[in-house]
């Protein structure tokens, strides 16, 4: 639908939807440029608190992705008309908890009646514009980093069906809940090395290139792609970052981490619609090896919530070790080869 709309030109946008990044980036000045995104969805559990957290993670997460600090936040909300007024001041609470903690000031916000209740934030965060990370740039020769685990689409599944596990819905909100600020400090920390956009001059990039990207921290790291992996799936936004990159990549299915009871969840067939569709879309790219689970398959289409860091690295055992030591547990799930059929391969 948006390849039939006029395409706007403006040099100073830095990341706009050709490549399906995680937020568009604005240049305002030769060392900043704005990093904005929105998002919002209805409820994945059933406490209103929780719920508010979760779509505030969620929100957040778009601009950790590429390289940025969020500001500022506007809420989003949709509320019955005849609902209780407290479940609305407890959502928004608990997205304002969040919003606290990520250091990001709510500045106002918009709502509307509507049958289904639906909550979310429009962020908008800052980048340096020689700092940003896309989902294009993976290289050859790079290992893929992963820092949380699947599963979240399915549990919630389970959960609105009232079959959930305590200690499955347990795990599922804590990564729900849990932001990727640490991880996104560890990875931006330092001081890059070289960075420039292609035509050499952040002023004059053209809207809709692809900007190129080399962070290289002073203690000896780079990271050349990065996405965060939400409503697409691991699949989805492997299959956005393989494309944007020109590349191909192996993931080890017996790698991927998964939460406490998502095998459980697909085994009894608790899978979301969103899994079946990001399935038929981007299936067509992937092989698997003989022996892959069916169920470990499934998972890796799984809609996420407030999902991981997806990171494509040459330095994979240094960063893993970095993130691991602030906290955050980066899992290596595969790498990067040069661009071949099939353009994701899951092995053993």
């Amino acid at each position: 639908m948006l390849g039939k709309l006029a395409r706007q030109h403006d040099p100073n946008v830095l990341v706009g939807f050709a490549h399906a990044d995680d937020a568009g980036v604005y240049l305002i000045s030769p060392e900043q440029a704005l990093v904005q995104t929105v998002d919002f969805f209805t409820p994945v559990v059933d406490d209103p608190y929780t719920f508010g957290q979760i779509a505030a993670t969620n929100s957040l997460s778009d601009v950790y992705a590429m390289g940025g600090k969020p500001l500022t936040a506007l809420a989003l909300v949709c509320f019955p008309e005849k609902a209780e007024l407290e479940i609305l001041e407890r959502i928004l609470a608990g997205g304002l908890s969040k919003m606290v903690e990520a250091g990001c000031t709510v500045i106002g916000g918009h709502s509307i009646r509507d049958e289904e209740t639906k909550f979310g934030y429009s962020v908008t965060g800052m980048v340096h514009p020689k700092k940003i990370l896309a989902n294009a740039g993976a290289k050859a020769g790079d290992a893929l980093l992963f820092t949380k685990a699947l599963g979240t689409g399915v549990i919630s599944t389970a959960i609105k069906k009232g079959k959930a596990e305590t200690a499955w819905i347990d795990a599922a909100v804590r990564s729900m809940t849990t932001l990727n600020k640490r991880a996104a400090e560890v990875i931006t920390a330092s001081h890059v090395d070289k960075a420039h956009v292609v035509d050499g001059d952040v002023g004059t990039a053209a809207p809709g290139r692809p900007v190129e990207r080399s962070s290289r921290p002073r203690d000896g790291f780079t990271v050349n792609a990065m996405t965060d992996v939400t409503g697409f799936g691991l699949i989805g936004h492997l299959r956005e970052m393989v494309l944007a990159s020109d590349v191909s990549v192996v993931l080890r299915g017996d790698r991927i981490p998964l939460l406490d009871g998502a095998l459980q969840c697909v085994r009894a067939g608790y899978t979301p619609g969103g899994l079946k569709n990001n399935r038929d879309f981007a299936e067509c790219l992937v092989e698997y090896e003989d022996g892959v689970p069916d169920d470990v398959r499934a998972l890796l289409f799984d809609p996420q919530t407030a999902g991981g860091l997806l990171i494509s690295t040459p330095d994979a055992g240094l960063l893993a070790r970095a993130l691991n030591d602030a906290g955050v547990p980066a899992v290596e799930i595969g790498e990067v080869v040069a661009n071949t059929k099939p353009r994701i391969r899951v092995s053993l």
